[in-house]
């Protein structure tokens, strides 16, 4: 690929390259902070009804010897309602006679046991019992919103360019964000969230496409996971602003008020040059390339300036008479249809589980600060270990297998028992770590299943399947307010049926790319050959976040067969290289 090419005369990945990327990977700070704050904007406490004689300061602890003249027994979770009181005169002479009332009313206000969150969106708008599903649908929209800022700001980076998308949605997020903090109701809450949502996508996915459209082949898988690293970081800083701030509005506004700071950047982040060479824009191209070659103390050779025009302009041409690739295609034909299914099936649990449980950890017990900044902490354990075993093991392994032991892990919980909180916090953080693994490595599998003239629409498909388990994991979450370990039994069972179910994928490790329909029909029908030279679609994308499907559609190849002896996934993505956005 020309521009590749390029970069071999720019130092790789040189000083001026490092710096912008240094640049770029800590707006998803920012992001992982408004991806996490619904754990503690939403949070809920426990919580009772508040009897008729109490004032609305009236303190949670009630004696025990008056709960079950207070509250009847749920017969659900056989626990004292939450939802509804005795129907009784609580006068001191019920209180000493200790026969409890025969009927029952709902409740209409509520005590919160404010010992571990002081205030939150569920406190402050009553979010319980019949109300409950409010909280989740918060999260489910704020899902919606990242599906739709994917698509669009996609869209909208691919046609006006990186940088202008970048700032735009960085403008919108912090504008949200505040709104989010002042909204004086539920509605005007959600709204502003979702949109947050949406920005998320634009500033994290263009940012990261920006910054891996400077880096070369072989030090993409590298660049995709220690991005993945930061995001990782802000998931864990959140627990420190919630530690500090116990105010959900204050929390909202500081957490949005970082995002401030990284306007600046418009005086330091260039357009990406490859962007600029697929639009007709190739003297902005050469300065940014020639600033960069200054900045690294090197030269770029006047020919291979002169052959990044030419080839590009070539390109270009060619790609004007490419038909477009139809979902349509993949269903066609029965083994790839067998295939994509069970492509999509895991892209859905996958989603479905990384969220529960990082939206979960108020219901695992114990301290809920100290579950989530462990439950961002095994993720760095979880990415250095796609780092080290994802082209040594093969795909199909590490997916089946981090999947199968998330599961697992997430099963066990099962059966300890109740008073050992604190080991159902372990089983649920292996899992945590082992669907993160799961979920970098089924971007790299996936990508090499498709065939090159479908893959960028299945990959679309599957992004979009994806979506639609963060959308759902907040209602799966729900079903812990009636037994707790309900959501880690759902999440457990999906994640083993699905590493199981992975296993009838073929292995795509070091074999040929599938290029065409017929191809991608018979791969994994027979045994495929192995390339000795062959690359790994995982230099370009493991790692990517999971709200970023968008930037892994982008890095592969779109519907255009490659040239001969071009037939592995790293080899494969030179032509969308020099197609049009990589």
């Amino acid at each position: 690929m020309a521009y590749d090419d390029i970069l071999q005369y720019l130092g790789g990945f040189g000083r001026y390259q490092r710096r912008i990327y240094v640049l770029l990977c800590l707006p998803a700070i920012s992001c992982a902070f408004h991806k996490l704050a619904g754990v503690f904007l939403l949070a809920a406490p426990d919580y009772r009804c508040r009897l008729p004689y109490e004032l609305a300061n009236a303190s949670y602890p009630l004696p025990n010897d008056r709960l079950h003249l207070a509250y009847p027994i749920d017969t659900l979770t056989n626990k004292y309602s939450t939802c509804n009181y005795l129907d009784a005169n609580f006068t001191d002479a019920y209180w000493a006679g200790g026969t409890p009332a025969a009927g029952v009313r709902p409740c209409d206000h509520w005590v919160y046991d404010r010992s571990k969150f002081e205030s939150s969106t569920v406190t402050e708008w009553d979010m319980v019992c019949d109300r409950s599903w409010l909280r989740a649908s918060a999260d489910s929209l704020f899902m919606v919103g990242v599906m739709l800022g994917s698509i669009g700001f996609g869209y909208l980076s691919d046609k006006y360019g990186r940088k202008p998308i970048f700032f735009a949605s960085l403008v919108l997020q912090v504008i949200f964000g505040v709104l989010a903090g002042i909204a004086p109701e539920f509605f005007t809450y959600t709204l502003a969230r979702m949109v947050v949502g949406a920005t998320t996508s634009g500033v994290f996915l263009v940012a990261y496409v920006i910054a891996m459209e400077m880096v070369g082949p072989s030090d993409r898988l590298y660049a995709g996971v220690v991005c993945m690293m930061f995001f990782s970081v802000g998931y864990m800083l959140t627990a420190g602003f919630a530690y500090f701030i116990h105010d959900w509005r204050m929390l909202q506004i500081a957490l949005t008020v970082p995002g401030v700071l990284f306007l600046c950047y418009w005086w330091f982040i260039p357009e990406s040059a490859r962007w600029l060479l697929s639009n007709g824009r190739p003297t902005e191209a050469i300065t940014l390339i020639e600033k960069a070659a200054r900045s690294n103390k090197l030269t770029v050779p006047q020919e291979a300036l002169d052959k990044l025009l030419e080839e590009d302009k070539v390109q270009q041409q060619d790609d004007s008479n490419e038909p477009k690739p139809s979902l349509l295609d993949i269903f066609k034909y029965p083994n790839l249809r067998r295939k994509a299914m069970l492509i999509f099936f895991d892209w859905f649990v996958n989603s479905l589980t990384y969220y529960g449980l990082s939206w979960n950890t108020n219901n695992l017990g114990g301290n809920p600060l100290l579950n989530f900044v462990i439950s961002g902490a095994v993720e760095i354990p979880a990415y250095s270990f796609l780092l080290l075993t994802l082209n040594r093991w093969g795909r199909r392994t590490i997916l089946c297998g981090c999947m199968i032991f998330a599961g697992t892990m997430l099963l066990t919980t099962m059966i300890v028992p109740s008073s050992q909180q604190w080991l159902i916090v372990v089983l649920a953080m292996l899992g945590k770590m082992a669907i993160t693994s799961s979920y970098g490595t089924v971007y790299v599998f996936s990508a090499e299943q498709f065939p090159t003239v479908i893959r960028n629409v299945a990959l679309g498909a599957s992004s979009t399947s994806a979506r639609v388990g963060g959308i759902l994991a907040p209602y799966f979450n729900l079903l812990g307010d009636y037994w707790q370990p309900l959501p880690l039994l759902i999440f457990g069972a999906l994640a083993f049926v699905g590493g199981v179910l992975s296993l009838l994928l073929p292995e795509t490790h070091n074999q040929k790319l599938p290029e065409t329909i017929a191809d991608g029909e018979n791969f994994g029908k027979q045994k495929t050959i192995p390339d000795g030279d062959a690359g790994t679609v995982g230099n370009i994308v493991v790692g990517a976040d999971r709200d970023v499907e968008r930037t892994a559609e982008e890095l592969q190849v779109l519907s255009k067969p490659e040239p001969e002896g071009e037939d592995t996934a790293a080899d494969a993505l030179k032509g969308e290289e020099a197609k049009q956005k990589y």
